[in-house]
């Protein structure tokens, strides 16, 4: 039930943010939020997270980016199919990168493409590259797992 929960939760908020952008800016409009750190800018991604793969062959990038999402999620559910229900902040991070999966994977069957929209920077010294609400959970879902790991790798090592 978490799974299906926060799965959906990711996914609604996700879709509603990038919907917001969708239809009320143009391709490229920013509003600056926090003058020389935030803006809200409207770009699409054809690549992974950050752009990456954007340049790639066309017929490789769809193959690729419509074909991973699902085996991901399949692998999750089996990782929490698996997991004891004792476990419940691993299952919350792995439904939280669950629900960031599908909720690009929406947008690249739909458009062909991911809306990002998030636009961090310092003044004029170094831009990150956009992303959306998706991204973040896969990466908060993500650290959450790693600093787990870490946590029981060190209450091992402290308990042999």
């Amino acid at each position: 039930m978490i799974l299906i929960a926060v799965t959906f939760a990711v996914v609604a908020i996700d879709q509603f943010t990038k919907m917001c952008i969708h239809t009320k800016f143009d391709l490229g409009e920013t509003i600056n939020l926090i003058d020389g750190y935030f803006n809200l800018t409207y770009v699409r991604n054809t690549g992974a997270a950050f752009g990456i793969l954007g340049r790639a062959q066309p017929t490789f990038r769809e193959i690729f980016f419509l074909s991973i999402p699902p085996i991901a999620v399949f692998i999750i559910v089996m990782f929490i199919y698996n997991l004891p229900e004792t476990e419940r902040l691993e299952i919350y991070a792995l439904s939280i990168i669950s629900g960031g999966a599908i909720g690009n994977y929406i947008d690249r069957i739909r458009f062909g493409y991911v809306i990002d929209f998030l636009d961090f920077h310092i003044k004029n010294f170094y831009s990150w590259p956009a992303f959306n609400a998706a991204d973040s959970a896969i990466v908060v879902g993500v650290g959450i797992l790693t600093v787990l790991m870490f946590a029981k790798k060190k209450k091992n090592a402290v308990t042999a």
